[in-house]
Parts: C-alpha cells; sequence; structure tokens
C-alpha cells in the first residue's frame, strides 16, 4: 500500500477520533454540505433585495410635422418601507405644445402609498423575507444530516477495517503456530523418534492456514483502501493510508440509560431530519398568513404633496412649501366576487399542513424506535462480549491442558489443531462482536444524531 507522507510522523494507531477530524476538516463531502450555508445566505439577500429603494427614470417625446408636441421627464426614487407600504419621491419636467392642462412644467412631489385592505399585515415581498429567515436553520439541518450520515457510513468501514485487522493477526498467530509445530515434528521425525508420516498432517495444517492468512491480507488491505476513501488533504486532493497504520483497540463500556433518555428527550432539538419538518411548518405557518391576507379586498391610499419648484412659479402665487392645497390623493379599489383562487390557494397550504404534522409524527416514531433498536443492540452486544471472554478463557485452558498431554503422549495432533481451530474462531468472533458493537453505537449516535 502506497505511504503518503502527512501520515509517516504521527503515531501507527490511527484512531478513530484522528479518522474523523480528518474527514470533517478536508473531504469535499463536508465542504459541499457546508455550501447549504452559502446558499441560504444568498437566498436572504435575494429576499432582502425586494426590499431595496428603486429609482426609475423615463423620458417621452413627441414630435410631428415640425411641431414640438410634447417632452416628458420624470425620475423616481421608491423606498419599501413595511409589507405594501412605500414613501416615494420624484421630479417631472414637461415641455411641448400639445401637454395636457393639468400637466406643470416643472414639478417636485413626495409621498407615500399605504394598502389599508389586502397587503397591510403581510404581501408577497414579506412572506418570502420572512420564509428566506428560516433558510439558514434548513440549511443548518440539511448540513448535519449529509455530515451525520457521512460520518455514520465512515464509522462502519472504519469497524470493518479493525476487523479485518484483528482477524490478520490471529490468523497470523494461528499460521505460526502450526509452522512452529511442524517443524518441531519434522526435526522429530529427522531423528527418528516418529515416524515420518506424522508430520503430513502438520504440513497440511499449514497450508490450511496459509490459505487463510492470506484472504485475510486481501481484507486488510481493501478495508485500509475504504478508509483511504475518506482521506483528503487541506488542498482538496486524495490521501492514502500509510501501510504502518493500524487501528485503535476496542474497550466496550456500557450506556447508561439515562443517556438514551436525554437522546429520546431532546429528539425534536437535536436531530436534522425533525427539525426539518418544524421548519417547514414554520414556513407554511407565514405562507397561511399571508393567503387569508390575500382574501381581503384590494384598498390601496395613494397621497403626493406636491410642489412647484421657484424658478416655474408664477408671479404672484404662493412660493411656500408642500401645503395640503398642493397635493394629488387617489385610491384604488379591487375585490374578486368569488375569490376562488385565493380559497384554493389557502386550502392546499392547510392540507400541506396536515401532511408536515403526520410527517413529522411518523419520523418522530421511527427515529425513536432506531433508538431503542439501538440501544438493545448495544446492551446484548456488551452482554455477548462478556459471555465470550469467559468463554475464551476456558478455551485456552483446554487447549493449554491438550497441548500439555500431548507432549507426554496422551493426546494426538489432530486433537490439538481441533483446539487451537476452535480458539481461533473464537477469538474472531469476540472480535467480530467488538465491532458489531461500534457500528452499534454509531448507529445510537446517527439515529439520534448526538455524540456519546
Amino acid at each position: 500500500m502506497a505511504v503518503h507522507q502527512s501520515f509517516s510522523q504521527k503515531t501507527e494507531v490511527f484512531s478513530f477520533q484522528d479518522f474523523q477530524e480528518i474527514i470533517l476538516k478536508n473531504h469535499p463531502v463536508i465542504k459541499q454540505a457546508n455550501l447549504y450555508l452559502d446558499d441560504a445566505k444568498a437566498e436572504m439577500m435575494q429576499a432582502r433585495g425586494q426590499f431595496d429603494p428603486k429609482l426609475a427614470t423615463t423620458f417621452d417625446r413627441k414630435a410631428l410635422d415640425g411641431k414640438d408636441y410634447y417632452n416628458r421627464f420624470e425620475s423616481t426614487l421608491k423606498v419599501p418601507i413595511y409589507s405594501g407600504i412605500e414613501i416615494k419621491g420624484g421630479y417631472e419636467q414637461n415641455t411641448g405644445t400639445r401637454l395636457i392642462p393639468e400637466e406643470s412644467a416643472s414639478l417636485i412631489f413626495s409621498g407615500v402609498s399605504v394598502p389599508l385592505g389586502q397587503g397591510l399585515l403581510i404581501d408577497a415581498r414579506r412572506n418570502t423575507l420572512l420564509q428566506a429567515r428560516l433558510l439558514n436553520n434548513i440549511a443548518q439541518a440539511e448540513r448535519q444530516k449529509i455530515i451525520n450520515k457521512f460520518i455514520f457510513s465512515a464509522a462502519k468501514d472504519y469497524w470493518e477495517w479493525y476487523l479485518s485487522y484483528q482477524k490478520l493477526k490471529l490468523n497470523q498467530e494461528s499460521y505460526q503456530m502450526a509452522e512452529d509445530r511442524f517443524k518441531l515434528l519434522s526435526e522429530r521425525a529427522r531423528i527418528g523418534e516418529i515416524a515420518a508420516i506424522d508430520s503430513v498432517e502438520a504440513a497440511i495444517t499449514v497450508q490450511d492456514r496459509q490459505v487463510i492468512l492470506e484472504q485475510s491480507k486481501l481484507e486488510f488491505q481493501n478495508g485500509a483502501l475504504a478508509i483511504s476513501n475518506y482521506l483528503w488533504n487541506k488542498d482538496e486532493k486524495p490521501l492514502e493510508l500509510d501501510a504502518n497504520f493500524i487501528p485503535q483497540t476496542i474497550n466496550p463500556m456500557a450506556i447508561e440509560r439515562q443517556k438514551v433518555d436525554d437522546i429520546l428527550r431532546n429528539l425534536e432539538q437535536n436531530h436534522p431530519e425533525i427539525a426539518k419538518i418544524i421548519l417547514k411548518q414554520k414556513q407554511l405557518q407565514i405562507e397561511e398568513k399571508f393567503r387569508i391576507e390575500m382574501l381581503k379586498p384590494k384598498f390601496d391610499v395613494n397621497f403626493n404633496l406636491l410642489r412647484v419648484p421657484a424658478s416655474y412659479q408664477k408671479e404672484g402665487s404662493v412660493a411656500s412649501g408642500f401645503l395640503l392645497n398642493n397635493h394629488k390623493f387617489g385610491v384604488n379599489f379591487e375585490m374578486p366576487i368569488l375569490l376562488r383562487k385565493e380559497r384554493g390557494k389557502l386550502q392546499s397550504v392547510r392540507i400541506k399542513q396536515l401532511q408536515t404534522t403526520f410527517e413529522k409524527d411518523i419520523i418522530g416514531r421511527e427515529l425513536r424506535i432506531a433508538v431503542e433498536s439501538a440501544y438493545n443492540e448495544v446492551i446484548n452486544l456488551a452482554k455477548q462480549i462478556e459471555f465470550q471472554l469467559v468463554a475464551n478463557a476456558n478455551q485456552e485452558k483446554l487447549l493449554e491442558a491438550e497441548r500439555q498431554k500431548f507432549l507426554i503422549g496422551e493426546s494426538t495432533l489432530f486433537l490439538i489443531n481441533s483446539r487451537e481451530t476452535k480458539l481461533i474462531d473464537m477469538r474472531t468472533k469476540l472480535e467480530s462482536l467488538k465491532s458489531k458493537y461500534e457500528k452499534a453505537i454509531a448507529t445510537l449516535q446517527y439515529s439520534g444524531a448526538v455524540q456519546f
């Protein structure tokens, strides 16, 4: 396996904690998940942009048969304040022989537009802004969901690598015992203490265990490759696991029931799936408020104060500022008769609210069951590990006794091999249980979206 310089200076034990830190710091999937936050900020900027002041300028000219009919110029600044309320100000200048009577040569105006009916409490712009404010929290939940899922996948691969390493160690030990015994019996056969045929069974055992050892080497190499898939440096270049790196040891520890109860109690606050649904419900509440507002009739009031610049005022006119007798006032009323469009959209929002409520209940129930199941598996595997440790100790005693009997000629090579094979199988089972235990811990963490 290729050796990468960035790992060569570290300790040989590559712990799961170090593995996880490298993933969180450098992996492209994590960086990709972080982009959800940037996207939410961009959405928020767009929503706020609907309240940006707007400057508009228009020019309209007509000339025919050499006559200058009109030249109309208007410049306006509109500033949204709240919901549909806008303040505005501007300047217009008009020249020509065919202007309509109410047009002034020059005019300064400022005023306000207020919706007294539909849009007073909430309008489309404010609806978008309020929902956009929730997008950052939704993005946080989506980011956490991706990270949790990826770390969960990495944890399973790490503990598979751990198991492959333990199998390799056990099979190396098994092979070495068989080879040492074969050498001993071959030497005894050479000096005539035993028949040459007696060493044949020892040779077969060596060959059989060598095949198993080679398979273990392959599994360990593939496990290391799976781990390398998660390793990237800060320059976003893939790394390979150092050939000298080995996984950490496992010391199973009991998990208190209180911790699991805390997980279940805080599931709504901690789990990104439920958090997303709750935030979606809040968005729908805003949307419902907006759709109720759309049932109201439109009743917009516009009021503008007017002033003719001093240079354009006629002699003898009042040259004061904005007076109440210098104004423009208007109202606009509009209301659909049946309101089918508005009522249909409101009904659609309320149906979605029911759907998200059911979805929240379903997912919440599934997560609680997943947490309970993972906890039960952790407890059960911890007990199995305890039982297996006792069984392994007893099997070691049986093997040692069989070896003593073999030395004094009261046992056979077949029994020795059987006892050794059984012990290796039991040790392998123990390491498999430890690996399953750590995977169950990872499942519990993933289901509850917490870390122990």
